[in-house]
């Protein structure tokens, strides 16, 4: 039986797998409401994000600690509440990432489209 091949991700110099975070966090539909929700611009308490959805205190929190985790969202402490609001510079390096990523597919496209056409 033969062995997989790990493949190593396509990376821009110097980005890290913190990039791994951000995807995995974004890769769920809860955890993009509540971005979506956050990207108003506004810092939410948990009791204001639960509001209108059938997710318990206890699930918005867990989600909002995997957003943190990947650096989405932040907390601020608002007397014994706390308020999450997003941090949008994860999503812009991922923007740039994804760009960095399409120009390379680019590049391989018309590196084959050339040799095909010899």
């Amino acid at each position: 039986m033969q062995r997989e091949r790990k493949r190593r991700p396509v990376r821009e110099p110097g980005r890290t797998p913190a990039q791994a975070l951000v995807f995995a966090a974004l890769g769920d539909e809860t955890r993009l409401t509540l971005i979506a929700r956050l990207a108003r611009g506004q810092s939410e308490s948990i009791a204001h994000l639960t509001r209108g959805s059938r997710l318990t205190r206890q699930a918005v929190t867990k989600h909002l600690r995997v957003l943190q985790r990947a650096g989405l969202v932040r907390s601020v402490r608002a007397g014994r509440e706390s308020h999450f609001e997003l941090d949008p510079r994860p999503l812009k390096e991922m923007e740039e990432y994804l760009s960095f990523v399409s120009r390379e597919w680019d590049k391989s496209l018309e590196r084959l489209k050339a040799f095909v056409e010899k």
